[in-house]
């Protein structure tokens, strides 16, 4: 078992991660037993609801629990509204708990919904995907979708501890595993190019992989908590990734998403030699590195992004592997970016 301690000027937390960790055990150590609301969605409620509550009733928690219909889709408004006023009939206060049981979308939602709830309430977050170990359970980004825009309305409300039981790993279908695959690649291209190599050999096994995913993470937060500057060296890949999520009704997924994103900016920037890496790394985890949609339409999409300042959309660029910069362009400076970088892959 490891710990990583992120020091955010919000709030202190450590992540936890590890095999077979027990829930109730783990957060007693961090909160009194109280009330609490485990959130879910149908699919992971299938698999670890059952234990999950058992864990915390030993432990001397009241347990309730709210689980709604998987997927991006149910990452909205009308759905936190619901958990919310679920939250009221349970008599749920705001000294007691909300626990997000799932992948990034559950996370999201319920820190979406412990950040408006009472002004304000503490959570923590059970991670059971790769890809919401390493980003979305960490950091104290929350967010839920609008029609025409991913993670649009939100708030920055960082958990008071993160419990990654790599076990749930074991019940992931592939395709989700290579999702959480592309947020790992994406850190070691921004930040770690000894971990990029690593993933590229296949040689790092998915407690170490999280544990230096999340250390990455803890420094980039602790630098810049709300998102001012420094930390959008984290949305490498994700604004392409967002416009083909929200042209395809989030049918795609995010990490096949961001990695099409990664693919395309890498072919625009980096030499030949470090671009065939990452195309190589990326198909190796059986991600996707095309797409079929319009790459006009996709710049346009990008307008609505979160990341854009007035007329110009902040983007994260590579120089090499584990080294990217920040830059501002416009939006038809971004489409000839992502045009080169297609013309490449046509290349390689």
């Amino acid at each position: 078992m490891n710990k990583v301690h992120v020091s955010a000027s919000t709030k202190e937390y450590d992540v936890t991660v590890g095999a077979g960790l027990n829930y109730g055990e783990c957060l007693k150590e961090i909160h009194s037993p109280c009330k609490l609301m485990i959130v879910s969605d149908d699919t992971v409620a299938g698999l670890y609801l059952d234990s999950a509550t058992q864990s915390f009733t030993d432990a001397g928690f009241t347990v309730e629990s709210y689980v709604f219909p998987h997927g991006e889709q149910s990452k909205n408004l009308s759905v936190a509204e619901k958990l919310m006023e679920k939250m009221v009939d349970k008599g749920i206060t705001k000294t007691d708990l909300l626990v997000a049981l799932g992948g990034g979308v559950v996370g999201d939602l319920t820190g979406f919904a412990a950040s408006a709830f009472l002004r304000g309430m503490d959570f923590v977050q059970l991670p059971t995907t790769l890809l919401a170990a390493i980003d979305s359970s960490v950091g104290g980004k929350t967010a839920v979708d609008l029609m025409n825009g991913k993670n649009m309305v939100g708030a920055f409300h960082q958990p008071i501890g993160v419990f990654c039981d790599i076990d749930t790993f074991k019940t992931l279908p592939e395709e989700t595993y290579a999702e959480g695959m592309a947020e790992a690649i994406k850190y070691g291209i921004i930040y770690d190019e000894p971990l990029f190599t690593r993933m590229e050999r296949k040689d790092i096994s998915d407690e170490d992989l999280v544990k230096r995913c999340v250390e990455i993470k803890a420094e980039v937060v602790a630098k810049d908590e709300f998102d001012k500057g420094p930390r959008h060296i984290l949305n490498f890949g994700h604004t392409l990734g967002h416009a083909i999520e929200t042209k395809s009704g989030y049918t795609i997924g995010h990490g096949q998403g961001v990695a099409v994103g990664m693919a395309a900016v890498c072919g625009a920037m980096l030499n030949s030699g470090d671009f065939k890496r990452v195309l190589s790394v990326l198909k190796s985890y059986k991600l996707p590195v095309n797409t079929t949609y319009d790459l006009h339409e996709l710049a346009m999409l990008s307008k609505a992004d979160k990341k854009r300042h007035g007329d110009v959309i902040r983007v994260v660029l590579p120089t090499k592997i584990g080294e990217v910069y920040l830059k501002d362009v416009t939006p038809d400076e971004w489409e000839k970016i992502i045009t080169d970088g297609f013309h490449a892959m046509e290349e390689n």
